[in-house]
């Protein structure tokens, strides 16, 4: 096929996108596709040229990039370059974070008719906003920790009454979190008041809600999910950090983190995590891809963090990692990805846009 990769975006998580790319981008190629890479810069603009993935990781001058728009008519041209529709079969959206991982960009393509891998709009946007993908764990009664969500100007107006609240509910440390970044941009850990202060005042840099969460105490452990109405889970691999916890540091700098895959546990502990990712995957509505990050207690409890639908799949993610130790290679990979994107696309088309009165 010929897949338009987008990369880059308006996020936190642009450079993060750009690793991601790369590897993707290597592993079509590898599966036979033929690539088509479209960049998108911090401030929003879409360009097309052969070398956009090292222009913009370089910083390079993107003047001799071609601008790519939209045509948003369903069954109209689709992705524009030139004043001509580009020549694709689908769209792989590897952008991390607002304004790609969240659901705009799902929308957008949606409205188009383009297909795409990945999460719809609304798996997209349950799973980027940590505070509702925490409440639909909760409806589905998952086993997750405590935590408390606010919005900046609460902030403002009821600073010392959150902090009281923190404290009371929570406990002492907390990790404080934008509630629609991943990669853990933005992410402080806090053990007193004035961290506290200091942590939401750098999240709010990045978004104007805010999550609060307990600390749980456990192994670090992640599962990937991979499908459309049947998701499998791959097996568990364990996150040993570095640092303090895993951070963006750690995971995308720093390579001094181990990996541990498969995880070391027993195997009661590793077929409940197995069926936990897919029960946060069905929670949250998602479709193709996610990983699912959890803490598994020192009794055997396995607790979810949350899911991600569009994971880093840089060379040491553990998206494909997890995938590879159980018997699927890279380019097997993207393949199935985009098939599933396929799939999914042509089960929309299925559905009836027109209501006939006398029928």
């Amino acid at each position: 096929m010929k897949i338009a990769v987008l990369m880059g975006g308006r996020s936190g998580e642009h450079q993060v996108s750009l690793r991601s790319a790369r590897y993707i981008m290597d592993s079509l190629v590898e599966a036979g596709h033929t690539v088509l890479p479209i960049g998108i810069t911090n401030d929003g603009q879409w360009l097309q040229h052969p070398d956009i993935h090292a222009m913009l990781s370089e910083g390079r001058d993107l003047s001799q990039a071609s601008n790519v728009f939209l045509d948003l008519s369903f069954q109209g041209q689709g992705l524009m370059c030139n004043g001509q529709p580009l020549d694709i079969d689908i769209v792989f959206p590897v952008l991390h974070g607002p304004f790609g991982e969240d659901g705009t960009i799902q929308g957008a393509l949606e409205l188009a008719g383009i297909p795409y891998v990945g999460s719809g709009i609304l798996g997209s946007a349950l799973a980027m906003d940590k505070a509702q993908m925490k409440a639909a764990f909760r409806n589905f009664n998952l086993p997750m920790g405590s935590y408390i969500s606010f919005y900046q100007w609460e902030w403002q107006e009821g600073r010392r009454e959150l902090v009281r609240r923190i404290e009371e509910r929570l406990g002492w440390p907390v990790f404080v979190k934008p509630a629609n970044l991943g990669s853990s941009v933005g992410i402080s850990k806090a053990a007193r008041e004035q961290e506290l202060i200091e942590a939401v005042e750098e999240a709010l840099r990045y978004d104007y809600k805010i999550v609060v969460e307990a600390e749980i105490r456990g192994r670090e452990v992640e599962v990937s999910v991979l499908g459309n109405e049947n998701p499998r889970a791959s097996l568990p691999g364990e996150i040993i950090p570095v640092n303090e916890f895993y951070d963006y540091k750690a995971k995308y700098i720093d390579q001094r983190s181990r990996l541990v895959i498969p995880a070391e546990l027993g195997d009661a502990v590793i077929a409940r995590a197995r069926e936990l990712a897919v029960a946060a995957f069905k929670a949250v509505d998602a479709v193709g891809l996610a990983r699912v990050d959890m803490f598994v207690a020192a009794g055997g409890e396995v607790i979810i963090n949350e899911i991600n639908t569009m994971p880093g799949f840089t060379a040491i993610s553990m998206y494909p990692k997890l995938w590879e130790q159980s018997g699927i290679s890279g380019p097997d990979l993207v393949n199935t990805l985009v098939n599933l994107g396929m799939a999914w696309h042509n089960r929309r088309l299925q559905l009836q846009h027109k209501y006939e009165e006398n029928s």
